[in-house]
C-alpha cells in the first residue's frame, strides 16, 4: 500500500479543551496528496434509518455491512470517487469529530509479524465506515478498533476524534495493531508521518486504548527494544534518514512555535508527542502552524536562506495540500452552533480557513458542487487560483495576502459571536436551518473577499511582466 501512503502525507494538530483559549477542543490536519490538483467538496451527508445495505470500497474491495442507522455527518470527499469516498474529516449530528488519516509507518520487524490486509480497512473509508456510528471521541476510537479486529487494516494510520470533553489520537500500524491515547486537556499533540505515541500505560484504561493482545504480540516476537518501559514509538516506529528531513522537522518548528523556551534538533528522533505550550492556544495559533512553511527560519523555501537550507526539510503547507481543516468543538451542552468545522482549500499559506457550523442541512453550491473545469464560481478553483497568483509574486503580493486572511479573521470571530446569540433562542430544526443560512453567507463574504483580492493581484501583476520594455533615452 505504499503508494496511498504517498498519497496521503499530512501534518495533525490536536488541543485539549485547558489547552485551547476559549475552552475548546481541536482536532486539526492538512490533507496532502501526491499532485497539487486535487479536487475536493464539501457536503452534509444525511442521517439515514432502516437502511439495509452493504459498502464496498472502490479502492480495494473492502467489503462491510453498514448499520441500519447511522447520524448526519459533513464530509469533504473526493471529486473524482473512483479511488473511493476519502471522505477525511467531519463532525457527525452528535458533535463527535474525526479526521481520518495521518499516514504512518512501522518499521520492517513488526510488519514482518503481522503484515497490512490487501483488502482491508484504508483511509478511502475510513471517515465513511465510522463517523455516521459514533456517540463520543472514545466510542470512535472503539468503533474503528473493532473494524481493524474484523478486517484488519490494509495501511498504517493516524485518526484523530474529539468531542466536547476529550481528544484521542489513535495509531493502526500493522495488519491489527494499534494504541490510542487521550490527550490532556492542558495539552497539545503534534503527528508528522511518524509513528508519534510514546509509553502505553496499561493499567490505564480512561487514557489509554489498544488492540487485544498487543502486549503478547511484542513479548512472543521479540520486538521491545528497551528493558525498561513499553515505548509503542520504539518498538513499532521508526527512524530513518527520510524521517529526519520529511517528518521529525515539522514537529520541531511546531513545538518551536507553541514553545520557543525549548531548544531542540529538527532532526531529533526523541522529540515528544505530547507538550504543554507556553500560553493558551487559539484557532489562529493552530492556523499558523498549519500555514508554515519554516518561516522566519533559514529553512523556509520562500525565504532567503541558502538553496541547500531551503530544500532541507519537507514544509507543513504544500501546494499539494488538498484540503485544511480545523474542527473545533466548544460547549455543546450549552451551544447548539458549537461545532465549528474551518475548511481551508488551496495553499494553506495563502488562502484563509473557512468557518462553517456543523449542525447544518446543506452546504453552499460554491462548496458542494464542483465543475472539472476551473471556474471562479467553486470555491476550490477559487482558492487554487488565489494561492497561484500570489506564489508567483510572492514578495510583492504576501503581506496583501496576509491582510486580507486577517481581515476575513477578525471578520470570522465577529460572525460566530452574532450567530450564537441568535442561536442560543432557537432548537431543533429552526436551529438547524438557521445555521445552514449562515453558512451561506459565510461562503458569500469569503467568495467575494477572494474574489475582489484575486482581482487587484491580477491587475497589479500585469504591471509585473518582464515581457515589458522602456526605451533608453541615451540610444
Amino acid at each position: 500500500m505504499t503508494d496511498r501512503l504517498e498519497l496521503s502525507a499530512c501534518t495533525s494538530m490536536m488541543v485539549g479543551k485547558k489547552a485551547s483559549l476559549d475552552g475548546a477542543t481541536y482536532i486539526s490536519r492538512n490533507e496532502d496528496r501526491l499532485i497539487a490538483i486535487h479536487p475536493k467538496r464539501f457536503l452534509v451527508q444525511p442521517a439515514v434509518s432502516g437502511r439495509k445495505e452493504t459498502y464496498k470500497s472502490p479502492y480495494n474491495g473492502l467489503t462491510v455491512p453498514l448499520p441500519e442507522k447511522g447520524y448526519r455527518y459533513t464530509s469533504t470527499p473526493n471529486a473524482d470517487q473512483s479511488d473511493g469516498p476519502n471522505e477525511e474529516d467531519g463532525f457527525n449530528e452528535k458533535n463527535v469529530g474525526e479526521s481520518a488519516t495521518e499516514s504512518v509507518y512501522a518499521n520492517e520487524r513488526v510488519l514482518s509479524c503481522d503484515p497490512f490486509v490487501k483488502n482491508g480497512l484504508a483511509e478511502d473509508s475510513m471517515t465513511t465506515l465510522v463517523l455516521p456510528f459514533i456517540d463520543s471521541a472514545r466510542d470512535g476510537v472503539r468503533y474503528l478498533g473493532e473494524l481493524v479486529k474484523k478486517y484488519g487494516s490494509a495501511e498504517g494510520n493516524g485518526v484523530q476524534f474529539n468531542d466536547a470533553d476529550e481528544v484521542w489520537y489513535m495509531e493502526i500500524v500493522t495488519g491489527h495493531q494499534w494504541v490510542a491515547v487521550r490527550i490532556p486537556d492542558d495539552c497539545y499533540a503534534v503527528a508528522a508521518n511518524q509513528i508519534a505515541i510514546e509509553k502505553i500505560d496499561f493499567n490505564d484504561p480512561d487514557n489509554y486504548m489498544w488492540a487485544d493482545g498487543i502486549q503478547e504480540f511484542v513479548a512472543d516476537n521479540d520486538l521491545n527494544p528497551d528493558d525498561d518501559q513499553w515505548n509503542f514509538r520504539h518498538i513499532f516506529g521508526t527512524d530513518t534518514e527520510k524521517d529526519h528531513h520529511y517528518n521529525t522537522p515539522r514537529v520541531w518548528f511546531a513545538q518551536r512555535y507553541l514553545n520557543p523556551e525549548i531548544e531542540q534538533d529538527p532532526e531529533s528522533p526523541d522529540l515528544p508527542f505530547i507538550r504543554k505550550a507556553n500560553r493558551k492556544l487559539s484557532v489562529e495559533d493552530i492556523q499558523y502552524v498549519l500555514k508554515s512553511h519554516y518561516n522566519e527560519t533559514k529553512y523556509d523555501p520562500l525565504g532567503s536562506g541558502s538553496e541547500h537550507d531551503k530544500k532541507r526539510y519537507r514544509a507543513i503547507s504544500l501546494s499539494r495540500t488538498a484540503n485544511s481543516h480545523i474542527l473545533q468543538m466548544r460547549n455543546s451542552r450549552e451551544n447548539g452552533a458549537a461545532g465549528v468545522q474551518w475548511l481551508g482549500f488551496g495553499v494553506p499559506s495563502f488562502c484563509p480557513h473557512v468557518p462553517f457550523f456543523t449542525n447544518a442541512n446543506d452546504t453552499d453550491a460554491s462548496y458542494r458542487e464542483l465543475p472539472k473545469k476551473m471556474s471562479l464560481d467553486s470555491a476550490y478553483w477559487l482558492y487554487e487560483a488565489l494561492a497561484m497568483v500570489v506564489e508567483s509574486h510572492y514578495a510583492e503580493f504576501i503581506q496583501q495576502d496576509l491582510d486580507y486572511q486577517k481581515e476575513l479573521s477578525q471578520w470570522a470571530r465577529t460572525k460566530i459571536i452574532e450567530v450564537d446569540k441568535k442561536a442560543r433562542q432557537l432548537e431543533g430544526a429552526a436551529l438547524t436551518d438557521y445555521l445552514t443560512q449562515q453558512n451561506h453567507e459565510i461562503a458569500t463574504h469569503y467568495n467575494k473577499a477572494t474574489r475582489d483580492l484575486l482581482a487587484d493581484l491580477t491587475t497589479q501583476g500585469a504591471e509585473l511582466s518582464k515581457l515589458t520594455f522602456k526605451m533608453d533615452p541615451n540610444l
